[in-house]
């Protein structure tokens, strides 16, 4: 086992960073689309929901990563309260979450760094990302970490500074203009770019193995980054939304095509585009990208090695590197997916299926939650979910709400989803179950 064993170096800012850096591209991007389908008062609703979704889905979680810190996250805690196959399916879920989120955000890096430099095409840009970021990973997760929590820390500086620019200027009544276009049902659409403000938080449990003193880090470290995310999206939100409305945020001027830019549209209303300010943003706004993207490539890492090292996928996946204690072969293999995925070109539709696998994951982790609540009352449990059976149920209930609004509105999406589950279970259940 000595070979298959991840190395101890993380502390409690390490894992807030990595919570935090895990999410915050969608702080900068994607959110917005949204207002499309909702307008402010729809996608508003969303959001509030979502919100109170992670908030008791997290703590939630905490007390099954304090009481069984290993990197395969949702994975374990189905697997151990609910046996081999959910706990498949748990954990195939999240990989689909963990390998889909990184080339959108991929595609998003490579279109803003396509406009600095037209000549040369976005994809060439995206794939490098992909190719730099795995190796930062594989040479070490305190290396990865580290450049995590400093880049993080710059994003998050920029939303506040983004914050202070804007809210000079903002008007209740920006607030109500057209706020629910598409009625009603146009909240159940905006609910997958609801959860795009929060995305992939969870993963800060797939690095607890690698965490000192797991039980007191992983508390501190997931409760404040998910404090830290609520204040973040409320506050981008208002700010942005404030100035001009939310078709401002949306669609840049003379254009009806939905842009992924909401900040620097919000700002060029407030300075102009040659403005410190404005450029400051767009600067940091890339790092704010690359956190995201670093970040959860590190967790998808994490999760796909688990499920090689238990026998869920081949073994070659469960192995570490000699020299740098990281899985490498996981690593790798999920870049080559995400590059298939990102040559696609399809953006939103991988966000949607990322949303998928997030929702899926939530709704059988927590099941698993109480699962292990009935099965073993006796283990040991350094955090307890407050407001038990409530947290946990409250989670259940809205991300199983969400998961068949989204089927719904995405039937397509949905059914594929469902057919990279039903594949992989299959590939599972005839050459590997057997085995184990």
């Amino acid at each position: 086992m000595a070979d298959v064993q991840l190395k101890k170096v993380l502390n409690p800012i390490m894992l807030w960073g990595l919570g935090v850096g895990y999410v915050i591209s969608g702080m900068y991007f994607g959110w917005n689309l949204g207002l499309a389908e909702g307008g402010t008062y729809g996608l508003a609703i969303a959001t509030f929901f979502i919100i109170i979704m992670y908030l008791t889905f997290t703590f939630s979680y905490t007390e099954m990563a304090c009481a069984i810190p290993k990197a395969g996250g949702a994975f374990e805690y189905a697997n151990r309260g609910l046996g081999k196959n959910l706990g498949f399916i748990a954990g195939i879920a999240q990989n689909i979450e963990f390998i889909f989120a990184p080339p959108a955000i991929a595609a998003a890096i490579g279109a803003y760094l396509n406009l600095l430099h037209p000549s040369v095409d976005l994809m060439v840009f995206a794939i490098a990302a992909y190719l730099i970021f795995t190796t930062i990973n594989i040479l070490g997760v305190k290396i990865a970490a580290s450049f995590e929590l400093v880049i993080t820390i710059f994003a998050v500086i920029e939303l506040f500074i983004f914050a202070g620019v804007t809210l000079p200027e903002f008007q209740f009544e920006n607030l109500q203009s057209n706020p629910l276009p598409n009625g009603f049902s146009g909240i159940f659409a905006a609910i997958p770019f609801a959860i795009w403000f929060f995305l992939a938080i969870e993963g800060v449990a797939n690095v607890a193995e690698e965490a000192i003193n797991p039980q007191r880090s992983v508390l501190i470290g997931f409760g404040s980054a998910i404090l830290t995310l609520v204040v973040l999206c409320v506050l981008t939100f208002v700010s942005a939304v404030g100035v001009a409305g939310w078709e401002a945020v949306v669609y840049p001027a003379g254009s009806t095509l939905a842009s992924d830019s909401p900040l620097p549209l919000a700002l060029s209303r407030v300075v102009d585009s040659g403005h410190i300010m404005y450029r400051l943003l767009v600067g940091i706004g890339l790092l704010g990208l690359v956190a995201s993207f670093h970040g959860i490539i590190l967790a998808g890492g994490r999760s796909t090695f688990e499920f090689g090292r238990v026998g869920y996928a081949p073994k070659g996946l469960g192995k570490v590197h000699k020299k740098f204690r990281t899985p490498v072969n996981a690593l790798i293999v999920n870049m080559l997916v995400g590059i298939v995925a990102l040559l696609t070109g399809k953006t939103s539709e991988i966000i949607t299926i990322a949303c998928f696998g997030a929702l899926c994951l939530y709704i059988v982790s927590m099941i698993a939650f109480f699962a292990l609540r009935k099965k073993e009352p006796h283990m040991e449990r350094p955090f307890r979910v407050p407001l038990y059976p409530w947290f946990p149920m409250i989670a259940l209930v809205i991300a199983t709400i969400a998961l068949v609004s989204m089927a719904i509105y995405n039937p397509t999406l949905a059914l594929l989803f469902i057919g990279i589950i039903a594949l992989s279970y299959l590939y599972f259940f005839l050459f590997l179950s057997k085995k184990m």
